[in-house]
């Protein structure tokens, strides 16, 4: 049974979030529509397609993850640690909610944020491209794995840092790196030898590859071992900020 502990402090999170609606869900279809603008038109009219696909319509998937990995990152980092400077985190601790309550509030808040972007990244492009999708429970599920990765980690970095420096250290020199070089714009295919290889050793990549797959049937890696890694990512993350969560390190002054 879902206890009115684990409601309130979920939906406390949906709640903030959706405060700032231009801040959380308005900027991100900008920034696509951007995205869709100077990458699908401009490249697109030279590349026409890949693997038999039209390039903006190529691209969806990748602009549908990138939105969905910052947005569900942030919205659980930023949070949370925000509660650790205030001190109000101690309230939660304290509370007689469980750690795993704690942890499933915080995630499912930020992974809902970063499934709502995606939506709206997904309507905004579709708007150019049709909203075909070649398995939709498929596409589903994967891109709420990655939003749930993400959340998890978000978790386990704002227990983690203790300066807001640090907070927007890893989405800056690491997710947005890994990210553009995981086949968001390209296929691993249409790449030199050197940076093909570095992108296969990139997890995003798969997580890309694989919703690539279950949107529009076309990818450069095994669906299925995607799709494995993408579970594997999502129960390590959570593993690790239920972990740091439950030590009370940094978080109980």
């Amino acid at each position: 049974m879902i206890s009115l502990g684990f409601r309130t402090l979920l939906a406390k999170e949906v709640r903030r979030f959706l405060r700032v609606p231009g801040q959380t869900l308005g900027s991100p279809l900008v920034q696509t529509a951007l995205y869709f603008l100077v990458f699908g038109w401009s490249l697109g009219a030279r590349l026409r397609d890949v693997d038999g696909v039209p390039y903006a319509r190529f691209i969806v998937p990748g602009l549908v993850l990138m939105g969905v990995i910052l947005n569900s990152y942030l919205n659980s980092a930023s949070s949370l640690f925000v509660m650790k400077l205030q001190g109000t985190v101690i309230d939660i601790l304290v509370s007689p909610l469980s750690y795993a309550e704690i942890l499933g509030a915080f995630v499912l808040a930020a992974a809902l944020r970063g499934v709502l972007v995606g939506a709206i990244t997904f309507a905004v492009a579709g708007a150019f491209t049709g909203f075909e999708v070649a398995h939709p429970a498929a596409a589903l599920a994967l891109v709420a794995l990655v939003a749930v990765t993400f959340a998890g980690l978000g978790v386990a970095s704002a227990i983690w840092a203790q300066t807001f420096e640090q907070v927007n250290f890893f989405p800056t020199f690491v997710i947005m790196p890994l990210t553009f070089l995981g086949g968001v714009f390209s296929s691993v295919r249409m790449l030199p030898r050197p940076l093909a290889v570095a992108t296969r050793l990139d997890p995003i990549f798969y997580m890309v590859d694989g919703v690539r797959a279950a949107m529009l049937g076309v990818s450069d890696a095994s669906p299925l071992a995607a799709a494995a890694l993408v579970a594997a990512l999502a129960a390590a993350a959570l593993g690790l900020a239920y972990g740091l969560l439950r030590s009370g390190w940094r978080l109980r002054g």
